[in-house]
């Protein structure tokens, strides 16, 4: 009886664990993983450019059913925050799982990770400077192809929202380092500034990627790359054709000091995922544009350039 009694007890504890791992086979394959990227382009950083995501990196997913071309009310998933663990693994603050089985989902995700107030006109204000670089590169995710959770992981390929504005500068000879009769080699004259005249708010359309420039014109500080090179984010939009160099510390007997504009006789192209590179030398003499100097490339390259002059105003615009 004794003998029988223990068979029993492990009988029955031999069910109970095979009941609770099926279980957790249940919940594991209800739960939902991601896997991102940024596809051909390039992660934008300050001191340089990246391929991937980094550890530490953070995105906010979102899932739905129905139709994939409008994010409802009702989520599946709102707004769960996946950090970039250094295992190479997106980790969820809280636990995503399926709705079901077989019910087709769709997914939108941003990094990095942010309030969502709207998903056609969400609020977005330009932070340009360096220390906001990489929070202000704005990556959109968009995977509507109808997954079920056989198909998970859930792959997100992310592209730019915002545009890329880089500016390149030369100088005519009167910045020398002596008697300009004298001294014949060009050197850089310091600057202390470039801006640029454009919207630093706009609003997001997170399903067709829309980016829409909002509010009223302003001064967007551009970050020093060297004394020559400046770069900087934009809202992707039109009507920019301003750029403001500031000039400091020069010698008054050679070039001097003083703001410097370039006006831009077409729009200077501002799109997302895009990297637009304006050429200036800063002179005394005008130079127009040619009808082709405005050019555009993707994201991963620096591409060719808008090339043109700027002459010293008598008064800023």
């Amino acid at each position: 009886m004794k003998k029988y009694l223990t068979l029993f007890i492990t009988a029955a504890a031999g069910l109970m664990l095979s009941g609770c791992n099926k279980g957790h086979d249940i919940a594991s394959s209800r739960s939902i993983t991601v896997t991102a990227s940024i596809g051909t382009m390039t992660k934008v950083a300050y001191d340089g450019d990246k391929s991937a995501f980094e550890a530490g990196d953070s995105l906010a997913l979102f899932a739905w059913l129905g139709d994939k071309t409008a994010i409802p009310e009702e989520l599946v998933v709102d707004n769960v925050v996946n950090t970039l663990g250094k295992d190479g693994l997106w980790q969820p603050k809280l636990q995503m799982l399926w709705d079901d089985m077989t019910s087709l989902h769709y997914f939108m995700a941003v990094s990095p990770a942010r309030e969502v107030k709207s998903f056609t006109e969400d609020p977005y204000v330009l932070d340009s400077s360096a220390g906001k670089y990489q929070e202000s590169d704005l990556l959109i995710a968009i995977n509507d192809s109808g997954l079920k959770a056989t198909d998970n992981p859930v792959s997100l390929t992310f592209e730019h929202a915002m545009a890329m504005l880089n500016v390149n500068l030369k100088f005519h000879n009167q910045w020398t380092e002596g008697n300009p009769p004298s001294q014949k080699e060009i050197t850089e004259a310091l600057i202390e500034s470039v801006e640029a005249t454009a919207k630093d708010h706009a609003t997001i359309d997170y399903i067709q990627k829309a980016v829409t420039a909002t509010g009223e014109w302003a001064q967007v500080s551009m970050n020093k790359v060297e004394n020559a090179s400046w770069t900087t984010l934009m809202i992707p939009q039109a009507e920019v054709r301003y750029i403001y160099i500031t000039l400091n510390g020069n010698d008054q007997w050679l070039g001097g000091d003083g703001t410097y504009v370039f006006h831009s006789p077409e729009d200077i192209p501002l799109e997302s995922g895009k990297v637009t590179t304006v050429n200036l030398t800063i002179g005394r003499d005008q130079i127009t544009l040619d009808k082709d100097g405005i050019q555009i490339t993707d994201w991963v390259s620096w591409g060719d350039a808008l090339n043109g002059e700027v002459s010293k105003p008598q008064m800023l615009i």
